[in-house]
């Protein structure tokens, strides 16, 4: 197998160049940077369906669903004429409107983990937002998070274990105070030790556990249902609440997401902009009990001019509708079962060092031969190499992936077999250029 042609970059890069003189890196979020793979950043002019263009007029099959929000894919046609419509009437009030509650409902009455939520603009405030309800609930300061798992850049989780069972956090981005850093304790996935004795240093101290229950921002770091049911007994017994993070994993594994998926009640639940068809929104949910502290409720403060924004809210309805639809979920399901298999079975039979792990419509390529991993230490940084050398040849060849070994990829209702098959065959050819090397 020999490489191919690089595909044409030069508009993009010329917007690159330009992007570099107003903005820090050229661009509004890291990972966009290209920083860990090949070349200089695609400028995006267009989706449709499951295919996105670049600013040269590339044409991709897109896996990355702007992260994950796109479960139907780029410019649906119900989610754009909903939006439309609502736009007709304003796009922002700071008020009360119908299409909150709408959406509200559409949720709750579908979900049994939750009674009662409060919309906000992005994953990282739901969470920021939840970790101040903790608190208050509780009176208790302390939390408790994974090494692997993101939660957005709020400051008390931006940060990185230590060495050691049980640390307290390290700030991983200047700017975070050593004191906010000190009231997050860091341990490892997977480890039941590691949490009995953080329980047993931090005693009646720790407000809340959260995790990501399926751990999909450092790699798919799939946990079993009995690690996260004693995240659930462990909290229990403490009287810490837990937290799932379900900005990936909610709507994207069923409509119930990752507790739904476990059967396991956790305490709060955030979600992020798959609840707004990929509009900036977010949302946290709990118990009516719990949220009853939420202000003007109680006196755990926290608002947002643009919570429950009419258009963001008019394409959450749009879009959570036709994930209600009878099927939904099953059709998705068996696109990826087989797209994973294919891909699996290709690999296995010419002995490449290589997995394909999955869960829902999540998807996440690994240059391993373990069978399973579960902890962000498991993962060998040296593999990013091979990972770098798929992403060029994959663009190549009109497959878009998100821009990093260790992100995940996701499959959209709007992937045909058609482009499922092509998907496949780029990731056959350029897994023979990897291995060849």
């Amino acid at each position: 197998m020999t490489q191919i042609k690089d595909i044409s970059r030069e508009r993009s890069a010329e917007l690159y160049a330009k992007a570099k003189t107003y903005f820090p890196g050229g661009v509004n979020s890291p990972v966009r940077a290209f920083k860990s793979v090949y070349g200089t950043p695609l400028f995006i002019k267009k989706g449709d369906g499951s295919h996105i263009w670049d600013a040269d007029d590339n044409e991709f099959i897109d896996f990355c669903c702007s992260w994950g929000p796109l479960i139907l894919g780029h410019n649906h046609s119900k989610v754009k004429e909903k939006v439309i419509e609502v736009m007709q009437n304003g796009m922002s009030f700071g008020a009360p409107t119908a299409l909150e509650n709408e959406l509200a409902e559409l949720i709750l009455n579908n979900n049994k983990f939750i009674e009662k939520l409060r919309f906000v603009s992005s994953g990282t405030e739901a969470v920021m937002s939840a970790i101040r309800l903790a608190r208050g609930y509780t009176k208790r300061d302390k939390i408790l998070k994974f090494e692997g798992c993101y939660h957005g850049h709020s400051d008390s989780l931006l940060v990185k274990a230590g060495s050691g069972l049980v640390t307290f956090g390290e700030t991983s981005s200047a700017g975070v105070p050593k004191s906010f850093a000190d009231e997050t304790i860091v341990i490892a996935l997977n480890d039941p030790e590691a949490l009995q004795k953080a329980f047993a240093d931090f005693k009646d101290q720790i407000a809340a556990v959260i995790i990501e229950p399926v751990p999909a921002n450092n790699g798919l770091l799939l946990q079993t249902k009995e690690y996260l049911q004693l995240l659930r007994d462990t909290c229990t017994q403490n009287g810490t609440l837990l937290i799932f993070d379900e900005v990936i994993s909610g709507f994207r594994i069923g409509f119930e997401g990752a507790a739904g998926y476990y059967d396991i009640q956790p305490d709060i639940i955030t979600y992020g902009k798959i609840i707004g068809g990929g509009l900036p929104v977010g949302c946290y949910g709990a118990s009516a009990e719990i949220m009853s502290h939420i202000s003007p409720d109680g006196g755990v403060y926290q608002a947002g001019t643009l919570s429950g924004n009419p258009v963001a809210m008019a394409a959450g309805i749009a879009q959570l509708s036709e994930l209600l639809q009878p099927g939904f979920y099953e059709e998705l399901k068996n696109k990826i079962e087989v797209f994973v298999k294919d891909i699996q079975q290709y690999a296995d039979e010419r002995g490449y060092k290589f997995k394909i792990f999955s869960i829902g419509s999540i998807f996440w390529f690994a240059f391993t031969g373990q069978e399973s991993i579960s902890r962000a230490d498991e993962i060998d940084p040296a593999s990013m190499e091979n990972f770098k050398i798929l992403h060029r040849e994959l663009l190549n060849r009109g497959i878009y992936m998100g821009p990093s070994g260790y992100e995940v990829g996701f499959i959209s209702s709007a992937h045909t077999k058609a482009d499922l098959e092509k998907a496949k065959s780029a990731i056959f050819e350029g897994l023979d250029l990897v291995f060849s090397k």
